[in-house]
This record gives structure tokens, C-alpha cells and sequence, in this order.
């Protein structure tokens, strides 16, 4: 009989999981809590490895208490860094890339043209607020804007890991690399799932042994 071999697969984590207080519910109340207690799962998952980049990391330990977290757990999440002058790219997608900022750019400078020429009849205050609203949508919604999303997309690439995140810019732009996702409010059935599978493949190389053995 052939031996049944724990597959190990690997997924990368955004501090969106355990930093958005819409989707880290399902973990804890607030972002030291919903940390422990997804590490806590983690433990009891050993066909699956945690990964998140340095820069991801870093960003994540401004929200979250680490001396109220038992310092074992932190073993279940590896921190690595992806492999930024290896890995290689496409040129479509640098070309999109570059064309989604430029639509940005110009839709933003739109909507600062029409808060000019309502500043005659809005309060100042007014026109700011609802300015920095549609600016912030133009330029930052669905888009990556910094270097940790960068380091999210690349790892997940480079590992061919589940990226788990809440981030739409993310999730669109690693959906243009092949980048399979989930997002964090799936992420607890996930892992309960993964932890039955786990015990099953446990049963079933206790019974092979025992076969063998026999």
C-alpha cells in the first residue's frame, strides 16, 4: 500500500485579516486578539504553511500588543521577504499598470477642476471633504499604492500560495498573475476545513501503519 504523504500548501496573509474590524470578527474583537487566536488555529494546521513579507509584518505589529501573544505562536507565520530581482514580470502587465494611473491621475485632476468652480457657491469645508472623497476613490480604490501590496502579490506569486486579503487592489491586480485568492471572511471556514482534513489523514496513516504492521 502506498504511504499517504501530508502535502504541504502554503498561503500568504494581509494585516487586513486581523487590522479591518469588518472582517477580522470572525477571529477576535480587536487585532491583538484576532492574531492569537488565528496563530492559536495555525498551530493545528500542519499541512498548510503561513507566510506574510517583512514589510507586511512590520505594518501589522502597529496594531497588535505582541507581548499578550505567547511568543511560540509566532513560529506558525514565517516571514520572507519575496524575491524581488528573480522574479520577473510581465510587460502587459507593467503596461496596464502604468495606463490605470494615468486614468487615474487625469479623473483625479477632474474632479479638482469641478471643487474649483463649486468653492462659489459650497463652503470651503464642504468642498475639501467631498474633494478628498472622490480623490481618494480616483486614485486609491482598486489599485496597489504601496510597497507591502507589492510584496503581497509578489510572495504569493513566487510561492504559487492562496493570497488572503480584503484589499481589492490586490486582488485585482494578483488576479492579472495568476494569483489564486481569498478573502478573509472565508478564511476561518478555510482553516477549520484544513484542520478536519488534516485529522482525516491522521486516521488514515494510523490505519496504514497499522496494515502494515499486520
Amino acid at each position: 500500500m502506498a504511504h499517504v504523504r501530508l502535502k504541504k500548501n502554503q498561503v500568504v496573509l494581509d494585516t487586513s485579516l486581523f487590522v479591518n474590524p469588518d472582517v477580522r470578527k470572525s477571529f477576535g474583537a480587536n487585532p491583538t486578539e484576532a492574531l492569537e487566536n488565528f496563530l492559536s488555529l495555525a498551530r493545528e494546521v500542519p499541512m498548510i504553511e503561513f507566510y506574510m513579507p517583512p514589510s507586511v509584518f512590520e505594518e501589522l505589529m502597529n496594531f497588535v500588543e505582541p507581548d499578550k501573544i505567547p511568543p511560540d505562536l509566532f513560529v506558525y507565520l514565517h516571514q520572507k521577504p519575496p524575491m524581488r530581482y528573480e522574479l520577473s514580470t510581465p510587460a502587459l502587465f507593467i503596461y496596464e499598470l502604468i495606463e490605470d494611473m494615468r486614468e487615474r491621475v487625469n479623473k483625479g485632476l477632474r474632479f479638482a477642476e469641478k471643487a474649483v468652480r463649486s468653492a462659489e457657491t459650497k463652503k470651503a469645508d464642504e468642498v475639501i471633504q467631498d474633494l478628498r472623497r472622490k480623490y481618494r476613490e480616483a486614485l486609491r480604490e482598486g489599485i496597489i499604492d504601496s510597497k507591502e501590496d507589492v510584496d503581497l502579490i509578489l510572495l504569493a506569486k513566487e510561492l504559487n500560495a492562496l493570497l488572503v486579503t480584503a484589499d481589492k487592489g490586490a486582488i485585482k491586480w494578483a488576479e492579472k498573475l495568476g494569483v489564486e485568492w481569498l478573502i478573509p471572511e472565508r478564511f476561518r471556514e478555510y482553516l477549520i476545513g484544513s484542520i478536519k482534513k488534516a485529522e482525516l489523514m491522521k486516521e488514515r496513516l494510523a490505519e496504514e501503519k497499522t496494515n502494515l504492521e499486520n
